[in-house]
């Protein structure tokens, strides 16, 4: 039996960190292509917004595989699933680099998206299972602590990339990460003992619970408005860095950093006061943020400022989230997980649908968009609580 914590200190194990590995693979590819689309407009010869799409892609099939990845592979050891999903990942993304077309640039998003929906969920249960149930919260944000930092070195390095070079040569640099991130696992993780056997219809029960719903609800509203502006970044902060991509990676670097800090005092804070204050704060300053954008971004300094909040709010959601659902549902905790991703690129998918349509209007217009879904996720997660209290 796979021992999942040492009883004396209670800490959370360090090879958890290796799944970080994985997650920070997964996140440079998720958010690299924001940083990029001025050039892969102009090199596939289509406009920024039908660059965006890529992202929006990438997202409903990363939204719609994640649940089914989870149920197909839901009886396989926990290693075969994580190295068979880098492997998937790694070729769609040298499909990618490779593609000629816009269309077929489309297609392979699918693919790398197949990969990433079946190892980020995988990756956040396994590291739950592997920790004390009194440092949960921490071993997921550790996990997620792969996806932040990739937005502070992995989307600001791939963003410079594609301007000193070429948006294809990111695309490389994504590949090699899946692998490397692939290797480590291979080498590093112990065995996971293999969940029980459960039919499809088990799978999807939580899907009966009121509670689960309303938190996985949330998670489309707010990630719909954080994408909204993390999409089209590059409009956003246009006027700020006047088109050059060594600012705009410079602004990409600072939100990172702010995620990553935001990401593990949100993991802390969790543990200690419980993951309803962590997500209304977090909401509320987010929601401030995006009101006064259109102003505070209009110079880099104040574009600095923006990004930073913008960093810390957005990457301050994540643990909180799985945390509530899998003390929700702890029996289901990988599908559930899945769900939230899910949930997640649902709202990132519609963040640029959405974004795209509000473009032609003003660039200042995108923040505000951003923020009425914003609050529309802190009624919903005010909601969920309510909830679980008349239970």
């Amino acid at each position: 039996m796979t021992k999942t914590a040492d009883p004396t200190t209670g800490r959370v194990p360090l090879r958890v960190a290796v799944l970080a590995l994985g997650t920070f693979a997964v996140g440079t590819d998720a958010f690299v292509v924001a940083g990029v689309l001025p050039e892969i407009s102009a090199d596939l010869q289509v406009s920024i917004a039908e660059a965006g799409q890529l992202v929006t892609v990438f997202a409903i099939a990363y939204a719609v595989l994640s649940p089914v990845m989870a149920t197909l592979t839901g009886n396989w050891p926990r290693r075969r699933v994580l190295l068979t999903a880098l492997a998937v990942f790694a070729v769609g993304n040298i499909a990618t680099a490779l593609a000629p077309t816009y269309g077929a640039v489309l297609a392979t998003r699918v693919l790398a998206a197949a990969g990433a929906s079946m190892f980020t969920p995988i990756a956040g249960a396994t590291a739950a299972a592997l920790a004390p149930e009194d440092q949960r919260a921490r071993a997921i944000s550790l996990v997620t602590l792969g996806l932040t930092t990739s937005t502070a070195l992995g989307v600001p390095i791939g963003t410079l990339l594609g301007t000193v070079a070429t948006w294809r040569g990111t695309m490389w640099l994504v590949a090699g990460l899946g692998i490397a991130a692939g290797i480590g696992v291979a080498l590093l993780l112990p065995p996971v003992p293999t969940p029980p056997a459960a039919s499809l219809r088990e799978r999807l029960s939580p899907l009966g619970n009121g509670k689960v719903v309303a938190i996985l609800l949330t998670t489309v509203a707010v990630f719909t408005g954080i994408f909204v502006v993390n999409t089209y970044v590059s409009v956003v902060v246009g006027a700020a860095t006047g088109g050059s991509g060594t600012l705009l990676a410079v602004l990409l670097f600072l939100s990172g950093c702010a995620g990553t800090v935001g990401n593990l005092v949100a993991g802390g804070w969790t543990d200690r006061i419980g993951p309803r204050r962590v997500i209304a704060a977090a909401l509320v300053v987010s929601t401030l943020n995006f009101a006064v954008m259109p102003w505070s971004a209009a110079t880099f300094a104040g574009a600095v400022g923006a990004i930073v909040v913008f960093g810390l709010t957005s990457w301050s959601i994540t643990v909180p989230q799985q945390h509530r659902l899998i003390a929700a549902a702890p029996a289901s905790a990988p599908f559930v997980i899945s769900l939230n991703a899910s949930g997640g690129y649902l709202g990132t998918s519609l963040a640029g649908v959405i974004g795209a349509a509000a473009l032609p209007l003003s660039p200042a217009a995108l923040p505000w968009v951003a923020a009425v879904f914003v609050v529309a996720g802190l009624a919903m997660s005010e909601y969920a609580n309510r909830i679980g209290a008349r239970r």
